[in-house]
């Protein structure tokens, strides 16, 4: 059993990755930290309870249970930017999405303190993210990873104007087979819900590094507008809205289950 995950073995060749739900801070770290920082702000809220479902069409699921202000599961080791010419969130990151100092001090994590957050934290999702895609491969002869995301439909400091609720990404069809993305763009857009393919999120470090078509590994990042299933303001989940997104989700995941075996 572990503190730093939860995670669901399933029998599908179907691993869901929730990394930025966790919730979780370190004491120490929190004495730390301004008012805003330990408001956690960005936070992937509900997305666990939101993928709920994925289990029982098999999946396997892994969930992070500390906040990504400890460690960006989502970001290399290395700390390397994702996206060239954008603002880089960070592996142990300084400021909130808004540009809002996570510490009283205003100073960088130290060195020393993050080699120790990616050894404690970072390190053990990994192993078991990449373990756990080893033994379906090894099971099914192929694996599929989708990692699943959301965030605030409006951040000005990360992008213009409203994200499209829907936005799925496979690294421009680098990391999962383009048939297999194509087949789920197609879908994606006939939705009730607007969509963008390898737009601002073209897919973090998970779905980068995991996914290798030739290897027979597909990955897939959706992130998801936060108002298609909760009040932004208050955090709150909406049940009603969370149903419907349900139906979408689903269906998503179907198909890429379904398309999938038959490449």
């Amino acid at each position: 059993m572990s503190d730093i995950f939860a995670f669901h073995a399933g029998d599908s060749p179907l691993l869901v990755s929730v990394p930025h739900d966790g919730r979780r801070l370190p004491e120490e770290q929190r004495l730390r930290m301004t008012p805003e920082g330990c408001d956690l702000p960005d936070t992937d809220w509900h997305v666990a309870e939101l993928y709920a479902f994925a289990t029982d069409l098999g999946a396997s699921m892994i969930v992070a249970e500390w906040s990504r202000y400890v460690v960006d599961l989502n970001r290399p080791s290395s700390d390397t930017a994702m996206y060239e010419g954008q603002v880089a969130t960070g592996l142990c990151p300084q400021y909130t999405f808004a540009g809002d100092p996570l510490y009283v001090d205003d100073e960088p994590v130290a060195t020393q303190e993050v080699a120790d957050r990616v050894e404690q934290y970072w390190r053990p999702y990994h192993e078991r993210l990449a373990t756990a895609l080893d033994e379906i491969r090894a099971r099914h002869g192929y694996a599929l990873l989708w990692d699943a995301h959301s965030i605030a439909g409006r951040v000005p400091r990360l992008f213009d104007g409203e994200l499209p609720v829907l936005n799925l990404g496979t690294f421009d069809d680098q990391s999962c087979d383009p048939q297999i993305s194509g087949e789920l763009a197609h879908l994606a857009e006939a939705s009730p819900y607007d969509v963008v393919v390898n737009g601002r999120f073209k897919g973090g470090y998970i779905t980068r590094h995991y996914g290798n078509p030739a290897a027979k590994v597909h990955a897939v990042q959706l992130e998801l507008s936060q108002r298609a299933y909760m009040d932004e303001s208050s955090r709150e989940y909406d049940s009603g809205r969370a149903d419907e997104l349900r139906d979408a989700l689903r269906a998503l995941l179907g198909t890429f289950l379904r398309t999938a075996a038959v490449q």
